[in-house]
Protein backbone atom coordinates (compact mmCIF):
# COMPACT_ATOMS: atom_id res chain seq x y z
CA UNK A 1 0.00 0.00 0.00
CA UNK A 2 1.23 3.51 -1.00
CA UNK A 3 1.51 6.29 1.87
CA UNK A 4 -1.03 9.11 1.01
CA UNK A 5 1.45 11.83 0.11
CA UNK A 6 -0.38 14.41 2.47
CA UNK A 7 -0.44 11.86 5.67
CA UNK A 8 2.45 11.37 8.01
CA UNK A 9 4.66 9.04 8.31
CA UNK A 10 3.84 5.51 10.00
CA UNK A 11 6.13 7.03 12.46
CA UNK A 12 8.59 10.10 12.45
CA UNK A 13 11.55 8.02 14.46
CA UNK A 14 15.03 8.23 13.37
CA UNK A 15 15.74 4.24 12.15
CA UNK A 16 18.50 2.19 11.58
CA UNK A 17 20.12 2.79 7.70
CA UNK A 18 18.96 6.13 7.79
CA UNK A 19 21.35 8.76 7.43
CA UNK A 20 23.21 9.32 11.06
CA UNK A 21 23.77 13.33 10.84
CA UNK A 22 25.96 14.28 14.08
CA UNK A 23 24.82 11.34 16.11
CA UNK A 24 27.18 8.54 18.09
CA UNK A 25 26.18 5.56 19.51
CA UNK A 26 27.14 3.65 22.92
CA UNK A 27 25.64 0.60 23.33
CA UNK A 28 25.18 -1.27 27.06
CA UNK A 29 22.94 -3.29 28.94
CA UNK A 30 20.88 -2.73 32.03
CA UNK A 31 18.78 -4.60 34.14
CA UNK A 32 15.79 -2.68 34.46
CA UNK A 33 13.83 -1.02 37.38
CA UNK A 34 10.79 -3.19 36.60
CA UNK A 35 13.11 -6.54 36.54
CA UNK A 36 14.15 -7.20 32.55
CA UNK A 37 17.64 -6.96 31.27
CA UNK A 38 17.64 -4.44 28.16
CA UNK A 39 20.58 -4.13 25.77
CA UNK A 40 20.35 -0.61 25.01
CA UNK A 41 22.39 1.77 22.63
CA UNK A 42 22.29 5.91 23.23
CA UNK A 43 22.76 8.37 20.83
CA UNK A 44 24.03 11.36 21.48
CA UNK A 45 25.74 14.52 19.82
CA UNK A 46 28.55 16.85 21.46
CA UNK A 47 30.10 20.10 21.06
CA UNK A 48 33.11 21.38 22.84
CA UNK A 49 36.57 19.33 23.80
CA UNK A 50 37.12 17.44 26.81
CA UNK A 51 39.81 18.90 28.39
CA UNK A 52 42.85 16.40 29.70
CA UNK A 53 40.94 16.34 33.29
CA UNK A 54 37.69 15.19 31.52
CA UNK A 55 36.19 18.30 33.91
CA UNK A 56 34.87 20.30 31.72
CA UNK A 57 32.17 17.76 30.76
CA UNK A 58 28.42 19.38 30.77
CA UNK A 59 25.63 17.05 30.60
CA UNK A 60 21.81 18.28 29.01
CA UNK A 61 19.08 16.79 29.05
CA UNK A 62 16.17 17.40 26.17
CA UNK A 63 12.74 17.73 27.18
CA UNK A 64 9.59 14.80 26.15
CA UNK A 65 9.73 15.46 22.39
CA UNK A 66 13.59 17.09 21.98
CA UNK A 67 16.75 15.01 21.02
CA UNK A 68 20.10 15.02 21.01
CA UNK A 69 20.34 17.75 18.66
CA UNK A 70 20.00 20.98 20.46
CA UNK A 71 22.69 22.77 18.06
CA UNK A 72 22.74 23.20 14.67
CA UNK A 73 20.42 23.91 11.39
CA UNK A 74 17.88 21.11 10.22
CA UNK A 75 20.18 18.96 7.93
CA UNK A 76 20.23 15.38 6.34
CA UNK A 77 19.52 13.34 9.51
CA UNK A 78 18.04 15.84 12.16
CA UNK A 79 14.88 17.03 10.79
CA UNK A 80 14.77 19.86 13.42
CA UNK A 81 16.94 22.71 14.10
CA UNK A 82 18.93 22.92 17.59
CA UNK A 83 16.42 22.91 20.02
CA UNK A 84 19.00 25.15 22.33
CA UNK A 85 20.79 27.07 19.85
CA UNK A 86 20.59 30.22 21.66
CA UNK A 87 22.73 29.33 25.06
CA UNK A 88 25.21 26.36 23.62
CA UNK A 89 28.15 27.50 21.28
CA UNK A 90 31.30 29.55 21.07
CA UNK A 91 31.24 32.47 22.93
CA UNK A 92 27.58 31.65 24.80
CA UNK A 93 26.04 31.26 28.58
CA UNK A 94 27.49 27.24 27.40
CA UNK A 95 30.55 28.22 25.61
CA UNK A 96 31.73 24.90 23.66
CA UNK A 97 35.16 27.05 23.46
CA UNK A 98 35.57 26.45 27.26
CA UNK A 99 33.20 23.63 28.07
CA UNK A 100 32.62 19.66 26.72
CA UNK A 101 28.48 19.72 25.96
CA UNK A 102 27.06 16.88 25.76
CA UNK A 103 23.20 15.81 24.87
CA UNK A 104 22.09 12.27 24.52
CA UNK A 105 18.70 11.03 23.07
CA UNK A 106 16.62 9.82 25.95
CA UNK A 107 16.32 5.86 26.57
CA UNK A 108 12.72 4.74 25.52
CA UNK A 109 12.87 8.15 22.78
CA UNK A 110 12.95 7.66 18.53
CA UNK A 111 16.08 9.89 17.64
CA UNK A 112 18.58 7.15 17.76
CA UNK A 113 17.97 5.91 21.29
CA UNK A 114 16.92 2.45 21.81
CA UNK A 115 12.82 2.72 21.62
CA UNK A 116 9.73 1.37 20.74
CA UNK A 117 10.67 2.27 16.65
CA UNK A 118 13.85 0.51 17.48
CA UNK A 119 14.65 -3.00 15.98
CA UNK A 120 14.55 -5.59 18.26
CA UNK A 121 16.89 -8.74 18.00
CA UNK A 122 14.58 -10.33 15.75
CA UNK A 123 14.54 -7.82 13.03
CA UNK A 124 10.63 -6.57 13.69
CA UNK A 125 10.39 -3.06 15.60
CA UNK A 126 10.15 -3.50 19.78
CA UNK A 127 6.34 -2.05 19.47
CA UNK A 128 4.71 -3.44 22.38
CA UNK A 129 7.33 -5.34 23.54
CA UNK A 130 9.44 -2.63 25.01
CA UNK A 131 9.61 -2.50 28.86
CA UNK A 132 8.42 0.07 30.98
CA UNK A 133 11.72 2.54 31.44
CA UNK A 134 11.99 4.62 34.24
CA UNK A 135 13.58 8.30 34.88
CA UNK A 136 16.10 5.75 36.78
CA UNK A 137 16.41 3.84 33.99
CA UNK A 138 17.18 6.35 31.49
CA UNK A 139 20.13 8.05 33.68
CA UNK A 140 21.72 4.62 34.68
CA UNK A 141 21.81 4.44 30.73
CA UNK A 142 23.39 7.48 30.64
CA UNK A 143 25.90 6.51 33.35
CA UNK A 144 27.23 4.10 30.64
CA UNK A 145 27.45 6.93 28.06
CA UNK A 146 29.84 8.77 30.49
CA UNK A 147 31.71 6.27 31.82
CA UNK A 148 32.29 5.41 27.77
CA UNK A 149 33.54 9.11 27.49
CA UNK A 150 36.02 8.86 30.21
CA UNK A 151 33.57 11.56 32.49
CA UNK A 152 34.03 10.64 36.02
CA UNK A 153 32.12 13.91 36.93
CA UNK A 154 30.23 16.54 35.52
CA UNK A 155 30.91 20.20 35.98
CA UNK A 156 26.83 20.58 35.29
CA UNK A 157 24.09 19.10 34.72
CA UNK A 158 21.03 20.90 33.30
CA UNK A 159 17.53 20.28 31.89
CA UNK A 160 13.87 21.50 32.05
CA UNK A 161 10.32 19.69 32.34
CA UNK A 162 11.48 15.99 31.35
CA UNK A 163 15.02 16.97 31.27
CA UNK A 164 15.14 18.62 34.96
CA UNK A 165 13.70 15.12 35.91
CA UNK A 166 16.52 13.81 34.46
CA UNK A 167 19.41 16.36 35.53
CA UNK A 168 17.61 15.80 39.65
CA UNK A 169 18.47 11.90 39.23
CA UNK A 170 21.81 12.29 38.16
CA UNK A 171 22.20 14.83 41.16
CA UNK A 172 19.96 12.30 43.71
CA UNK A 173 21.96 8.94 42.40
CA UNK A 174 25.07 9.96 41.71
CA UNK A 175 25.89 12.90 44.13
CA UNK A 176 29.62 12.65 43.81
CA UNK A 177 29.05 12.89 39.37
CA UNK A 178 27.31 16.18 39.60
CA UNK A 179 29.44 19.54 40.25
CA UNK A 180 26.63 21.83 39.84
CA UNK A 181 22.99 21.44 38.58
CA UNK A 182 20.33 23.53 36.84
CA UNK A 183 16.74 22.33 37.43
CA UNK A 184 14.29 23.99 35.63
CA UNK A 185 10.24 24.00 35.42
CA UNK A 186 10.49 20.48 36.58
CA UNK A 187 9.56 18.99 39.70
CA UNK A 188 10.80 16.41 42.26
CA UNK A 189 7.89 14.11 41.52
CA UNK A 190 4.68 13.68 39.15
CA UNK A 191 1.79 15.13 40.59
CA UNK A 192 -1.48 14.07 40.74
CA UNK A 193 -2.60 17.01 38.17
CA UNK A 194 -0.04 16.22 35.89
CA UNK A 195 -0.38 12.62 35.59
CA UNK A 196 -4.40 13.79 35.00
CA UNK A 197 -2.97 16.18 31.60
CA UNK A 198 -1.08 12.89 30.56
CA UNK A 199 -4.22 10.55 30.81
CA UNK A 200 -5.80 11.75 27.45
CA UNK A 201 -2.93 12.25 25.51
CA UNK A 202 -1.96 8.44 26.49
CA UNK A 203 -6.03 7.51 25.84
CA UNK A 204 -5.96 9.41 23.02
CA UNK A 205 -2.93 7.44 20.94
CA UNK A 206 -4.30 4.29 22.11
CA UNK A 207 -7.76 4.92 20.93
CA UNK A 208 -6.44 5.61 17.30
CA UNK A 209 -6.96 2.62 15.14
CA UNK A 210 -3.15 3.11 13.74
CA UNK A 211 -2.35 1.91 17.48
CA UNK A 212 -2.53 -1.71 16.84
CA UNK A 213 -1.69 -2.23 20.24
CA UNK A 214 1.23 -0.23 19.65
CA UNK A 215 3.01 -2.83 17.30
CA UNK A 216 2.12 -0.53 14.09
CA UNK A 217 5.82 0.33 12.90
CA UNK A 218 6.26 -2.56 10.77
CA UNK A 219 2.59 -2.15 8.91
CA UNK A 220 1.33 -0.21 6.09
CA UNK A 221 -0.91 2.20 6.25
CA UNK A 222 -0.80 5.91 8.33
CA UNK A 223 -0.20 4.73 11.70
CA UNK A 224 -1.30 6.61 14.81
CA UNK A 225 -0.66 9.97 13.63
CA UNK A 226 -3.72 11.20 14.60
CA UNK A 227 -3.63 10.00 18.14
CA UNK A 228 -0.66 11.50 18.58
CA UNK A 229 -1.85 14.72 17.13
CA UNK A 230 -4.23 15.08 19.56
CA UNK A 231 -1.52 14.39 22.40
CA UNK A 232 0.20 17.05 21.15
CA UNK A 233 -2.75 19.40 21.26
CA UNK A 234 -3.60 18.89 24.43
CA UNK A 235 0.18 19.13 25.78
CA UNK A 236 0.50 22.20 24.25
CA UNK A 237 -2.48 23.81 25.86
CA UNK A 238 -0.41 22.99 29.39
CA UNK A 239 2.77 24.15 27.54
CA UNK A 240 1.76 27.58 27.22
CA UNK A 241 -0.01 30.10 29.70
CA UNK A 242 -3.62 31.60 29.47
CA UNK A 243 -2.99 34.71 29.23
CA UNK A 244 -0.36 34.28 26.31
CA UNK A 245 -2.97 32.69 24.03
CA UNK A 246 -5.27 34.85 24.75
CA UNK A 247 -3.29 38.15 23.81
CA UNK A 248 -1.71 36.15 21.02
CA UNK A 249 -5.10 34.51 19.24
CA UNK A 250 -8.09 35.97 21.29
CA UNK A 251 -10.82 34.90 19.56
CA UNK A 252 -10.11 35.80 15.95
CA UNK A 253 -11.10 33.65 13.02
CA UNK A 254 -7.97 31.51 11.16
CA UNK A 255 -7.87 34.05 8.26
CA UNK A 256 -10.88 33.42 5.63
CA UNK A 257 -12.48 30.75 8.42
CA UNK A 258 -15.61 31.11 10.11
CA UNK A 259 -16.23 29.07 13.05
CA UNK A 260 -19.90 29.32 12.54
CA UNK A 261 -19.97 27.71 9.05
CA UNK A 262 -16.99 25.13 10.10
CA UNK A 263 -13.96 27.03 9.93
CA UNK A 264 -11.40 27.24 12.66
CA UNK A 265 -10.23 29.73 15.28
CA UNK A 266 -7.08 31.18 15.12
CA UNK A 267 -5.53 29.34 18.30
CA UNK A 268 -7.40 26.13 16.70
CA UNK A 269 -4.90 26.38 13.34
CA UNK A 270 -2.27 26.82 15.89
CA UNK A 271 -2.15 23.55 17.59
CA UNK A 272 -3.10 21.88 14.41
CA UNK A 273 0.59 23.70 13.09
CA UNK A 274 1.85 21.56 16.59
CA UNK A 275 0.77 18.65 15.54
CA UNK A 276 1.08 18.18 12.58
CA UNK A 277 4.97 19.01 13.10
CA UNK A 278 4.92 16.58 15.93
CA UNK A 279 3.95 13.68 14.04
CA UNK A 280 6.02 13.82 11.07
CA UNK A 281 9.13 13.98 13.70
CA UNK A 282 8.10 11.89 16.94
CA UNK A 283 7.17 8.75 17.39
CA UNK A 284 3.60 7.34 19.11
CA UNK A 285 5.12 4.35 20.90
CA UNK A 286 8.10 6.87 22.05
CA UNK A 287 5.30 9.47 23.51
CA UNK A 288 3.75 6.85 24.86
CA UNK A 289 6.60 5.16 27.25
CA UNK A 290 8.39 8.93 28.03
CA UNK A 291 4.95 9.88 29.03
CA UNK A 292 4.61 6.66 31.53
CA UNK A 293 8.60 7.01 32.44
CA UNK A 294 7.26 10.89 33.25
CA UNK A 295 4.16 9.89 35.15
CA UNK A 296 6.53 7.38 37.63
CA UNK A 297 9.10 9.81 38.03
CA UNK A 298 9.47 9.91 41.88
CA UNK A 299 13.36 10.49 43.46
CA UNK A 300 12.00 9.75 46.60
CA UNK A 301 10.58 6.14 45.63
CA UNK A 302 12.31 3.86 48.08
CA UNK A 303 14.88 6.13 49.36
CA UNK A 304 12.62 7.71 52.56
CA UNK A 305 10.93 10.02 50.54
CA UNK A 306 11.67 13.62 49.00
CA UNK A 307 12.98 14.95 51.05
CA UNK A 308 15.72 12.03 52.07
CA UNK A 309 16.41 11.89 48.28
CA UNK A 310 17.10 15.61 48.19
CA UNK A 311 19.11 15.63 51.21
CA UNK A 312 21.24 13.43 49.05
CA UNK A 313 22.04 16.12 46.52
CA UNK A 314 26.30 17.95 47.14
CA UNK A 315 25.74 19.84 43.37
CA UNK A 316 26.01 23.41 43.74
CA UNK A 317 21.95 23.83 42.64
CA UNK A 318 19.79 26.35 40.89
CA UNK A 319 16.00 25.29 41.25
CA UNK A 320 14.74 27.54 38.52
CA UNK A 321 10.46 27.57 37.97
CA UNK A 322 8.48 30.15 35.74
CA UNK A 323 5.63 32.17 37.08
CA UNK A 324 3.29 31.53 34.23
CA UNK A 325 3.75 27.56 34.40
CA UNK A 326 0.39 25.88 34.69
CA UNK A 327 2.36 22.18 34.07
CA UNK A 328 4.77 23.04 37.24
CA UNK A 329 3.77 25.20 39.24
CA UNK A 330 6.41 27.30 40.72
CA UNK A 331 5.94 25.14 44.18
CA UNK A 332 7.38 21.90 42.20
CA UNK A 333 10.89 24.09 41.89
CA UNK A 334 10.76 25.67 45.14
CA UNK A 335 10.40 22.16 46.80
CA UNK A 336 13.83 21.27 45.25
CA UNK A 337 15.60 24.55 46.42
CA UNK A 338 14.05 23.72 49.58
CA UNK A 339 15.05 20.46 49.89
CA UNK A 340 18.88 20.96 48.76
CA UNK A 341 21.35 22.44 51.11
CA UNK A 342 22.48 25.39 49.90
CA UNK A 343 20.29 25.35 46.49
CA UNK A 344 19.13 28.71 45.48
CA UNK A 345 15.34 28.78 44.11
CA UNK A 346 14.62 31.07 41.01
CA UNK A 347 12.00 32.71 39.22
CA UNK A 348 11.93 33.29 35.30
CA UNK A 349 9.25 35.77 34.60
CA UNK A 350 7.57 35.28 31.53
CA UNK A 351 4.30 35.30 29.78
CA UNK A 352 4.94 31.99 28.17
CA UNK A 353 4.66 29.30 30.22
CA UNK A 354 6.12 25.94 30.65
CA UNK A 355 7.75 26.57 27.02
CA UNK A 356 9.53 29.78 28.86
CA UNK A 357 12.46 27.06 29.66
CA UNK A 358 12.91 27.23 25.66
CA UNK A 359 12.03 30.66 24.68
CA UNK A 360 13.49 32.85 27.45
CA UNK A 361 17.27 32.81 26.43
CA UNK A 362 18.60 35.77 28.28
CA UNK A 363 16.78 34.61 31.42
CA UNK A 364 17.99 31.07 31.05
CA UNK A 365 21.76 32.01 29.78
CA UNK A 366 22.14 34.51 32.88
CA UNK A 367 21.24 30.93 35.49
CA UNK A 368 23.67 28.99 33.57
CA UNK A 369 26.32 31.33 34.01
CA UNK A 370 25.81 31.80 37.40
CA UNK A 371 25.76 28.14 38.18
CA UNK A 372 29.23 27.38 35.97
CA UNK A 373 31.26 30.77 36.84
CA UNK A 374 32.76 28.53 40.13
CA UNK A 375 33.93 25.75 37.99
CA UNK A 376 37.34 26.16 37.14
CA UNK A 377 37.20 23.42 33.88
Amino acid sequence: MTQAPDLPPVTGAWREGDPPGRRRFVTGVQVLETGPELRFTLAYETWGTLNSRASNAILVEHALTGDSHAVGPAEEGHVSPGWWDGLIGPGKAIDTDEFFVVVPNVLGGCQGSTGPSSRHPDGKAWGSRFPAVTVRDQVAAEVVLADALGIGRWAAVLGGSMGGMRALEWAVSTPDRVEALLVLASTAQASADQIAWAAPQLHAIRADPGWHGGDYHDLPGGGPHAGLGIARRIAHVTYRSEGELSQRFGRRYQEEEDPLHGGRFAVESYLDHHAGKLSRRFDAGSYVVLTESMNTHDVGRGRGGVEAALARVTARTIAAGVDSDRLYPLYHSRAIADGVAGAEFAVIGSPYGHDSFLIETEQIANLVKGLVSGNDG
